[in-house]
């Protein structure tokens, strides 16, 4: 994302873009809501109404003031709704009257939809009302991008949004972050434009139900506490959405309980993202990427954390606003692009990763090289050069490591060991993890990961185990091809190679617990097609987590190690830049275990409950 022009210049021509399709559009009774759009649409045309009044403000367009009373007056007669939606499940008070909009318009149709169409409208009628009191401050009465009628027609119908969020429903009722954050932030704006004491107890109300329905419900995952969203930690579209939220919730209250929470947050993306900005998982979308909704999120907290979070990939069809079926203009969550124009904050490009920063304890990064680490320390992705290899999974057991009869020891069952340790140009980690077998014998699995930047060793060593055991090295997924990524389904020798020997296994059943890289399915279809619900209602994630096979990169056992002791190893990295892998040894020393290659050297002193590493580089890396 951090690729997208952001200077004023090319923000105004956004602005000039959607300035005339939208006066091409309006019509005579003033919508200006695309003719493709049916749901997702009660704040759509407000939505286009904002964007005009800010284009106005920078360049007092003549047309401009007209549309907007033109636009606003529209929204305030047609798309604010007060009477109960038929169905809808959420009330905790019938036949209120307060200002409500609907996700579509038909009264009964898809109501569950309205709670977040009416947090969107909120924000939308927020901006407008921004918008209409600065110009209300400097120009002549009929150049006023709102009459003081409209105005106050749309600040109380505003209020009562806020007041039918949270009084007459129940706050939350998805349990999205994203919805929530929304929420409370547009209480805050709102605040604002009210007098005393309303603005004070919209203000407190906001303050607090952040404070109890959100923070007090966060969920810990890969170290953090993250706000849930649709039910889980952290989702790839609307993660980085929360973000953008905390950072306007931030930047108009001041309140640093926001900055905080943001910078947690970013933290925790920055460790999951690729460093071609790819990421899988989630419980409401596993491979929906978000895209103009996250920019201010991504680019303030940047610089608060001094990563560089802009290389989150979105999907680029929605890289400066929503776009409708027919490929138009669409005002949905027009208010991001608002806030985005008026925030200034510069992006920090350059990544996290300095010589005296703590290493993150769920990442290794360096160069073109990632491994993105689940709560349980298991690689969630591997990159190397932009090609992702994903966790491939065996008789429904999915991940990275040695396995036994059919048995995977990837799962830890006691506490994990983790070390560190830089030299010469190289980062290596070490993860020490307790697994039981299929016969509840303790195994110790160390699995070392070393890294010039450009190339990854993984070697894996745990007590000898019985039947003819194998390492399982991830499933190839996609690589990176300029602003695309691309499926593929290649040869090992394209992108790995092991000492021992490595070979690439598909399934051959076509069962939809089965999951071949030759297939054209994509992860997330795969995903949807075995949750408990469609695409939109169920957790991919849980979906996924019944694929029986998958796709995988197997690696054999070496020869000549400890008698005691099953070594695997694999190098990820384009072959043909690395030459062969070289032997790699493992020899037991007075220090501890000696793991040489002709890359390096570690030394894994296991004398003390945390193990200790030492890293030497022989000069082939780095």
């Amino acid at each position: 994302m951090h690729d997208l022009p952001d200077d004023p210049a090319a923000y105004d021509a956004v602005l000039a873009r959607v300035t005339e399709e939208a006066l091409a559009r309006l019509t005579p009774d003033g919508n200006l809501e695309s003719p493709a759009a049916d749901d997702d649409i009660g704040d759509t045309s407000l939505g286009i109404t904002a964007l005009l009044a800010l284009a106005w403000h920078r360049t007092k367009d003549p047309r401009l003031p007209e549309a907007v009373r033109r636009s606003t007056a529209f929204h305030l007669r047609e798309r604010v709704f007060r009477t109960d939606n038929p169905g809808y499940p959420n009330l905790r008070t019938r036949d209120s009257g307060l200002p409500y909009a609907r996700y579509v318009l038909a009264p009964g149709a898809h109501p569950i939809g309205d709670w977040p169409s009416t947090v969107w409208a909120l924000l939308q009628a927020v901006n407008v009302l921004d918008a209409a009191r600065e110009a209300a401050r400097d120009v002549l009465a009929e150049e006023r991008l709102l009459t003081h009628e409209q105005y106050d027609e749309l600040l109380t119908v505003a209020h009562g949004y806020w007041r039918w969020l949270t009084e007459a429903t129940y706050f939350n009722p998805q349990a999205a972050a994203n919805q929530a954050i929304g929420c409370v932030t547009g209480g805050l704006m709102l605040a604002a434009h009210l007098p005393e004491p309303a603005a004070g107890a919209v203000r407190e109300r906001a303050t607090r139900l952040y404070e109890t329905e959100i923070r007090a419900h966060r969920v810990r995952d890969r170290g953090a506490l993250l706000p849930p969203e649709h039910g889980g930690a952290y989702d790839n579209n609307y993660g980085p959405i929360s973000l953008s939220f905390l950072a306007q919730a931030h930047r108009v209250s001041g309140a640093q309980v926001f900055a905080d929470d943001g910078d947690e947050l970013a933290r925790y993306l920055d460790a999951r993202l690729a460093d071609s900005g790819f990421d899988i998982g989630g419980p409401r979308y596993s491979e929906q990427h978000s895209a103009f909704e996250s920019v201010l999120g991504l680019r303030y907290f940047s610089g608060r954390i001094g990563a560089d979070l802009g290389r989150y990939r979105g999907d680029t069809r929605w890289s400066r606003h929503a776009v409708a079926a027919d490929g138009g203009v669409d005002g949905h969550f027009a208010f991001m692009l608002v806030w985005q124009i008026q925030d200034t904050t510069p992006w920090h490009r350059t990544p996290s990763r300095t010589p005296n920063r703590t290493p993150a304890r769920h990442q290794l990064r360096a160069g073109t090289v990632t491994v993105s680490f689940d709560d349980r320390l298991t690689p969630a992705l591997i990159e190397v050069a932009g090609t992702v290899v994903i966790p491939a999974a065996v008789n429904r057991q999915h991940g990275f490591g040695p396995v036994s009869e059919g048995h995977l020891l990837c799962r830890p069952m006691g506490r994990i060991r983790v070390a560190e340790a830089r030299t010469a140009g190289l980062t290596a980690k070490l993860i020490t993890k307790p697994v039981v077998t299929r016969d509840h014998t303790l195994r110790h699995v160390r699995t070392l990961y070393v890294t010039d930047g450009s190339r990854l060793w993984l070697t894996a060593l745990v007590e000898r185990l019985p039947g003819s055991p194998y390492l399982l090295a991830g499933l190839p997924y996609v690589t990176a091809e300029g602003d695309r990524l691309r499926r593929i389904a290649a040869q090992p020798e394209d992108f790995a190679d092991a000492p021992a020997g490595l070979r690439l296994t598909h399934p051959a059943a076509t069962d939809p617990t089965v999951f071949a890289a030759t297939s054209p399915t994509t992860q997330e279809a795969a995903a949807f097609a075995l949750a408990a619900d469609p695409r939109g209602y169920g957790d991919p994630d849980e979906g996924w987590s019944h694929i029986v096979t998958t796709t995988a990169l197997e690696a054999e056992p070496l020869t000549g190690t400890p008698d005691d002791l099953h070594v695997f190893a694999v190098r990820y990295g384009a072959k043909g830049t690395q030459g062969a892998p070289g032997e790699l040894k493992v020899e037991r020393t007075a220090g501890g275990l000696l793991i040489s290659t002709p890359d390096f050297t570690a030394l894994v002193d296991e004398r003390e409950p945390d193990p200790n590493l030492t890293l030497t580089s022989m000069g082939r890396m780095g």
